[in-house]
């Protein structure tokens, strides 16, 4: 006899046509497809209980059980496994995801916080990246104006600018052209310019144009030895921001989301995962998955080797990738590309207002467990490096702030840092007896399409898994125009005449629509609650605890805002003085 606890999914796309029915045992699920309009609706009937969900590409808020068995468990908290978890629930897929720390604490909150094709990129040949990359420059502009925008970058050029040896680019040359002896000629980074124009096709971003430096504001931070420089379009993003803006669009649609709790261990039982959980506090739960996702990023490689002890011999290697961030080094709003005579490349990027934005690094960083620095070393380079290009050189005392992250790229076995592959590297293993996905590599650019690339392998395993839907989808706060953040700060600061210009500002490109919600019936500053220095208040700290996933004072400063670089120690720690009580009168 059939039992009601059972799972129906009924699948209405296109015309009213009956597909199937079928009942699986070890799912327990009556699977019902009809076709009508590419609407999409689930419903799981349970003693009575009635679940329904919604168009395709939504699900409903409401949660299962949690000793229901999940369509997918997400291994990882970044933005690979937030972007897959989002993608996934939106296809009608159960899914929940697990992350050790809290959403963005590792590579993903420390990145150069550029969406970019990656120019260099083209010297290693890797097109497919590049175009991948460029196309989808604009369809995220259009899902997240609030955290993303156009961006100028300036590449200033001197003959003596070189290739690193190691680019298939540099040993064409080599052969071609002996006499130009590595130097990158002015007529090739033209070429490759143009190739990064056209690529991708470009309908908001601006084409490259040649500058002149000589009297205008682009050149007046720079030695008088540059003349020339060309200017390109790539796009900023607010990297953490991203994450937690996926993490709650998945949890909005149906997505369980668990910051701080560890998976312990997974073992596969007749073809399911049973996979531990454990809490801060030390309690454990264990969740049923029919597949698991294992976008650990640094920790992919453990997560197969020691939580689900997997036979696979992939691995990743992990370079790091470290930032200093100085005083405001220049007037305008553009960025700088400097190539290096030693083959690399820097970018110095206006920052926050007030600061400059300088990186990156490429390091092999060997273990895992020990957390990433800017070494000594990293941000001396990385003043050398700059001040060869500036007028004024900056010093140690020039530098307020560092970050570094660990990249887990793919292990091709590339010769150096530089040269190993920023391409992702998706791979089914069911060795164990149960899926598990690996996810390796990866750039935040192509997250969308690595989570659609990710589905795409799902989909051989779990059927109906769903049409892509997340192009041009607006995240959380994102609903409105590319070119409306001007607007809209007008109109907040127009409701909420309390709040000054910077201010406004800051709450638009941390929230966009959200600003109003989270500002809600205030009528003054004094209705914003205590204030915990610069202008962060307890309104805004209260809506990032409720809808943001965030517990300390370190989640709020340097993931939800970079707030850090304004408050003082003393108001820091008062801040998380005020969370772990205001936590505590909640429970």
């Amino acid at each position: 006899m059939l039992e009601w606890d059972t799972y129906v999914r009924i699948a209405i796309i296109k015309r009213m046509i009956f597909r199937g029915i079928c009942l699986n045992e070890h799912k327990r699920t009556f699977v019902i497809d009809l076709k009508f309009d590419s609407v999409l609706i689930d419903v799981t009937l349970k003693a009575g209980r009635l679940w329904r969900g919604m168009t395709e590409g939504e699900a409903s808020v409401e949660q299962r059980e949690t000793h229901d068995i999940v369509d997918l468990f997400v291994i990882g908290g970044g933005i690979n496994g937030c972007g897959i978890a989002r993608d996934a629930v939106g296809r009608g897929l159960r899914v929940e995801l697990a992350e050790m720390n809290d959403l963005a604490s590792a590579t993903s909150s420390a990145s150069t916080k550029l969406f970019h094709g990656g120019l260099r990129y083209l010297e290693y040949w890797e097109v497919r990246l590049v175009r991948e990359a460029l196309i989808e420059r604009e369809t995220l502009l259009r899902a997240m104006p609030h955290i993303s925008w156009p961006m100028r970058f300036v590449l200033p050029y001197h003959p003596d600018m070189r290739f690193d040896g190691d680019t298939p680019t540099s040993k064409v040359l080599n052969i071609f052209m002996p006499w130009m002896k590595g130097r990158r000629p002015a007529w090739l980074i033209r070429f490759g310019l143009f190739l990064y124009d056209n690529l991708g096709g470009r309908n908001i971003l601006k084409g490259t144009t040649s500058l002149s430096l000589s009297g205008t504001p682009e050149g007046a931070p720079l030695e008088d030895r540059f003349e020339k420089a060309f200017e390109y379009s790539d796009c900023w993003i607010e990297d953490s921001r991203l994450v937690v803006l996926n993490a709650r669009d998945a949890q909005a649609r149906g997505a369980k989301i668990n910051v701080r709790t560890k998976v312990v261990s997974a073992e596969q039982s007749d073809g399911i995962w049973n996979v531990t959980l454990e809490q801060q506090d030390g309690s454990q739960r264990v969740v049923q998955a029919r597949m698991l996702i294992n976008a650990g990023g640094p920790w992919v490689e453990n997560v197969i080797r020691n939580t689900v002890r997997s036979n696979s011999t992939d691995g990743v290697r992990l370079v790091r990738g470290s930032h200093i961030v100085t005083r405001k080094l220049y007037d305008h709003d553009k960025c700088y590309f400097f190539q290096g005579e030693d083959g690399r490349i820097i970018f110095t990027i206006p920052y926050e207002t007030d600061f400059t934005l300088i990186g990156t690094t490429d390091a092999d960083h060997e273990d895992v467990s020990q957390k990433p620095v800017c070494t000594p070393e990293e941000q001396t380079y990385l003043l050398n490096f700059a001040s060869k290009y500036l007028k004024e050189d900056i010093s140690d005392d020039d530098v307020v702030w560092t970050y570094s992250g660990v990249r887990p790229l793919y292990n091709d076995g590339a010769s150096s840092a530089t040269a190993a592959t920023r391409d992702y590297v998706l791979k089914v293993d069911k060795s164990s007896g149960a899926p598990i996905l690996n996810v390796f590599g990866g750039k935040i650019t192509t997250y969308r399409k690595l989570a659609e690339s990710a589905l795409e392998k799902i989909a051989g395993v779990l059927p109906d898994t769903g049409k892509p839907w997340t192009a041009g989808v607006p995240l959380p706060g994102g609903d409105f125009p590319v070119d409306g953040v001007g607007a809209l700060k007008q109109r907040l600061s127009a409701q909420f005449p309390f709040l000054d210009d910077a201010w406004a500002a800051r709450l638009i490109k941390a929230y966009g629509l959200d600003a109003f919600d989270l500002l809600g019936d205030a009528a003054s500053i004094a209705d914003l609650g205590q204030s915990f220095g610069f202008n962060l208040t307890e309104r805004e700290v209260r809506w990032l605890v409720d809808h943001e996933f965030a517990q300390t004072a370190e989640d709020i400063v340097w993931r939800r805002s970079k707030l850090g670089l304004r408050l003082t120690t003393e108001e820091i720690d008062a801040l998380d003085a005020w969370l772990t009580t205001a936590t505590q009168h909640t429970v």
